[in-house]
């Protein structure tokens, strides 16, 4: 189990990343604030179930703030291993 890891990622704008107390596939919680290059209709969106057992979203215009609380683990370095068809490479 990793304590803390911050991380940035830049795809259609720049999000920034906080996990807290997180293994390979769960999190006690998580953390992104990003702005985003398209503007979006503002909205709340509250989730408990698939994955999380609280999720909370925020975005208005181009702003977002999401906040999980014991849900599976962004894990953007799989992406990395990833193509386009969805094999593992």
């Amino acid at each position: 189990m990793k304590i803390v890891k911050f991380s940035k990622r830049e795809d259609y704008g720049t999000d920034y990343y906080a996990q807290f107390f997180f293994t390979k596939r769960w999190a006690l919680m998580q953390i992104c604030v990003g702005w985003n290059e398209f503007a979006s209709w503002p909205y709340v969106d509250i989730k408990s179930g698939s994955g999380s057992l609280l999720a909370f979203t925020f975005w208005v215009y181009k702003f977002n703030f999401e906040f999980g609380l014991i849900e599976r683990a962004w894990n953007w370095d799989y992406l990395k291993e990833v193509d386009d068809e969805g094999e593992v490479s």
